[in-house]
């Protein structure tokens, strides 16, 4: 992939990639019940992209404004150990996180796909949004996915913070060849 100069100089000093759930990690589908409990569906590339963003050094937040155990369920299979639920105010609790992480902002990138997530797209220091999220949400961030919320967006992101961090290489090697370089 090639990467404009602008891009690589947001993406190389993360440190943290915050993820709202419904509409970026799912396709923004809720299923309910008869039995009052929910469903998600959540996409197993996205999965292993974070496992291997992790793995690269760079954490990985879910900031939802929803409370599902679902989402509790999901990040703790992704071993994901920022999980703030019941957050409708994404940069209060981004501002929270990157205080406790002793993060700058530009070592936080931020992925959302609607109005709650607006500002917190615009105060990180990689903001992003999915390509089926509204136009005017798109306009304000510094990277829209070619992949839709819940159908593969997150792995894109991973993937491309990855490479511009110079992790890609050994992570291909490490499948490629079995070697140990994770």
């Amino acid at each position: 992939m090639d990467l404009s100069n602008t891009l690589l100089d947001k993406l190389r000093p993360l440190r943290l990639l915050a993820l709202d759930v419904d509409g970026v990690l799912t396709d923004g589908s809720l299923y309910f019940h008869a039995d009052g409990s929910e469903t998600k569906s959540f996409n197993t590339q996205d999965g292993q992209g974070i496992k291997l963003l992790q793995a690269s050094g760079v954490e990985v937040a879910i900031i939802t404004g929803r409370d599902s155990p679902i989402v509790s369920q999901r990040a703790a299979a992704l071993k994901i150990n920022w999980v703030m639920q019941g957050r409708e105010d994404k940069l209060v609790a981004l501002t929270e996180l990157a205080e406790q992480l002793n993060f700058g902002w530009e070592q936080i990138g931020y992925c959302g796909d609607d109005l709650p997530d607006l500002a917190a797209i615009r105060k990180a220091g990689f903001g992003a949004t999915v390509a089926n999220a509204p136009k005017y949400i798109q306009q304000q961030g510094d990277y829209i996915t070619q992949r839709p919320g819940g159908q593969g967006a997150v792995r894109e992101l991973t993937d491309l913070i990855m490479q511009a961090q110079g992790n890609w290489q050994d992570c291909l090697n490490h499948y490629l060849f079995n070697q140990h370089v994770l």
